[in-house]
């Protein structure tokens, strides 16, 4: 997960910017910008530009980029008490940003090579702690990590046709080529992010234009795989039909501490992803509807572990990192439904589970969520780019860590010293207008309840404005 940052861009942001002026010329092809192509949505088609800069509708190279800034700040909130991972009760602010170059070539016309350069830096509102459900998924936790460019995504990509016939494609970061068989097979390997592929919906996953808190953009008990920047390294096969489609990804986890490099010796640590989808809603045929499944290995502390030791005395507090290199593993479920209620309406919602016997080892501190809302696209009050939505999330942990939290232990995220357990329950809600060409802003606004499970404290109130620039 990465973050916007406090200063203004340079770098990679001027790199980008040069690259972008010489790469495109007046006449190129206009294409929808690269976050539909990612995540699609019914547009009403439109003669503004929505980039920036043309996009290439053919040809072997593919070249864009975006930046996302994001300003957030919560007024002071009533606390009885505050630990070492609360959600600090006084005024906060976070200004931060993410700027992103993609690339691809197409070697041939069924493989490509993809490879994206990042730049990011800042963060969240009270270092990102204190929340099950955060309220920025571009947020990174570590205040350690320089604000240097790296590499985001490196990948090789090879689609293998199971049939004759081709449709019309989106080209876009994720995948340049403009026609694709309607029956295929895609393989993956190299640098990505896991949810670059998995538990995406159209409504919920984009924080460049649409919600920001990590448990509505995503199912916040998938404690998917992420080194500190939000990557991974693996491999991924995908099958696609009019019908259904299915994939499988199996890549590295991070270790052997909690926030530690990847881990490349597959035996002590690794993760399995498989997802099915059915291209048809839960009521309309308008929608999909999507079925997650996942187990993790790596060195992860044990709850249950953690609080005998503290209760037979042998640390001062519950520490789950009291406990010499082991591998445990972490499984859980998820169903990610969206359905199309007009062409401009849509509505979406998700589930999520897991074991919660081990610790939070990537994500976010959530054994148990649901989460639903609805996304607007602008042409219902004649403003054909804009758009806006609504949506709210219940999360939950386990019972035992809940004890955990109670008796003084720290997690990934949350530790107040004590709990008075309640679920943490969150409302969002954003509006994104379209200024110019590849420029969008907007406010967002969220407010929670019982914040990191703890009814002693909250709740809290979040204001957020972004700057969005599609080039």
């Amino acid at each position: 997960m990465m973050i916007p940052a406090h200063r203004s861009p340079h770098c990679l942001g001027l790199l980008l910017l040069g690259i972008l002026l010489f790469a495109y010329s007046p006449c190129s092809a206009q294409l929808p910008d690269i976050t539909a192509s990612q995540h699609p949505e019914a547009q009403t088609p439109t003669a503004a530009p929505t980039t920036m800069f043309p996009h290439l509708g053919e040809g072997r190279i593919w070249l864009s980029g975006q930046m996302n800034f994001i300003l957030q700040t919560n007024p002071p909130f009533s606390a009885e008490y505050s630990g070492p991972n609360s959600f600090r009760p006084g005024y906060n602010k976070a200004l931060g940003r993410v700027i992103t170059l993609f690339s691809g070539l197409q070697l041939s016309h069924s493989t490509e090579v993809l490879v994206d350069g990042e730049e990011a830096e800042g963060l969240g509102i009270s270092s990102a702690l204190g929340l099950g459900g955060f309220t920025n998924l571009d947020a990174v936790k570590d205040p350690s990590l320089p604000g240097t460019p790296y590499l985001a995504r490196l990948m090789i990509h090879q689609v293998i046709a199971l049939s004759h016939k081709q449709s019309e494609a989106d080209r876009g970061p994720l995948s340049t080529f403009s026609e694709l068989p309607d029956r295929r097979l895609e393989i993956r390997a190299g640098k990505f992010g896991i949810t670059d592929f998995f538990d995406t919906n159209s409504v919920g996953s984009d924080t460049h234009l649409q919600f920001m808190n990590w448990a509505i953009d995503q199912n916040g008990a998938y404690d998917f795989t992420a080194d500190p920047r939000g990557y991974t390294w693996g491999a991924m096969a995908e099958y696609q039909s009019p019908a259904w489609g299915a994939r499988f990804a199996e890549a590295l986890m991070p270790g052997p501490q909690l926030g530690g490099p990847l881990v490349w010796n597959l035996h002590r640590a690794n993760t399995s992803d498989a997802e099915f989808e059915l291209h048809r809603g839960p009521v309309l045929k308008s929608g999909i509807i999507r079925l997650l499944g996942w187990v993790n290995h790596a060195n992860m502390g044990d709850y249950k572990d953690a609080i005998n030791q503290y209760l037979e005395g042998k640390t001062p507090k519950p520490d789950l990192s009291a406990h010499p290199l082991q591998v445990t593993t972490k499984y859980g479920f998820g169903i990610n439904v969206e359905q199309g209620l007009t062409p401009l309406i849509t509505a979406y919602g998700r589930f999520g589970w897991n074991n919660g016997e081990t610790e939070t080892w990537s994500f976010a501190e959530i054994d148990q969520t649901f989460s639903g809302g609805v996304g607007f696209l602008g042409n219902l009050w004649h403003r054909n780019n804009d758009r806006a939505g609504v949506a709210f999330a219940s999360n939950g942990i386990s019972s035992v860590h809940a004890r955990y939290l109670a008796l003084g232990g720290i997690g990934i995220e949350l530790g107040d010293g004590g709990l008075r357990y309640g679920r943490e329950n969150l409302i969002e809600s954003y509006y994104t207008t379209h200024l110019w060409r590849g420029l969008y802003a907007g406010p967002d606004v969220q407010y929670i309840v019982n914040p990191g499970y703890n009814q002693a404290r909250g709740p809290i109130f979040v204001g957020s404005f972004r700057v969005h620039l599609e080039l």
